[in-house]
């Protein structure tokens, strides 16, 4: 009876899964365009309850109905709370679509590639100084590498800045 047992609580754990996959495909589909554009202002926003007007002028909408509809679709996912106040509150963080290629930084959304493409330029421009100084042998190898990396790193952190959807 035991062994059966776990296969049921494998099962459920399956399911599970599955379902929180299809919940991040659905978020996914739907959380796009103005709506991703309102929820990223909201992220920027994380302990500040923002009103209906001020997602409006914020974003340049051209009526307040429009943040209201966005704003409407944010709560029924769950992402954002609504006040007694008329005013919304960020309720959950999720990393789907280009939110993925983001971290926050107090009240910033930054490239996650910002990081590493500061660790190698700083190392690289370390490197090069202390050759300079004399204190380490110039080696075109480590120099190559450190130059690639820094650049390819920050190749893919302009990509996903220009990508953000604000």
């Amino acid at each position: 009876m035991r062994p059966q047992n776990n296969v049921w609580r494998l099962g459920l754990a399956e399911a599970s899964k599955a379902s929180k996959k299809f919940d991040q495909k659905l978020l996914e589909s739907i959380l796009k365009g103005k709506t991703l554009t309102v929820y990223w202002y909201m992220l920027q926003q994380p302990s500040c309850a923002v009103g209906v007007r001020e997602v409006q002028r914020a974003l340049k909408f051209s009526s307040p109905s429009i943040a209201v509809h966005h704003l409407e679709k944010l709560e029924e996912l769950g992402l954002v709370r609504r006040k007694p106040t008329g005013e919304y509150v960020l309720e959950e963080e999720v990393k789907i679509g280009i939110l993925q290629f983001f971290t926050r930084m107090g009240r910033f959304m930054v490239p996650r590639y910002l990081f590493y493409s500061v660790f190698f330029t700083t190392m690289l421009a370390t490197y090069i100084v202390l050759c300079l100084l004399g204190w380490v042998w110039l080696n075109f190898y480590a120099v190559m590498f450190g130059l690639f990396a820094a650049l390819a790193f920050w190749i893919e952190t302009i990509r996903v800045w220009r990508a953000k959807p604000f």
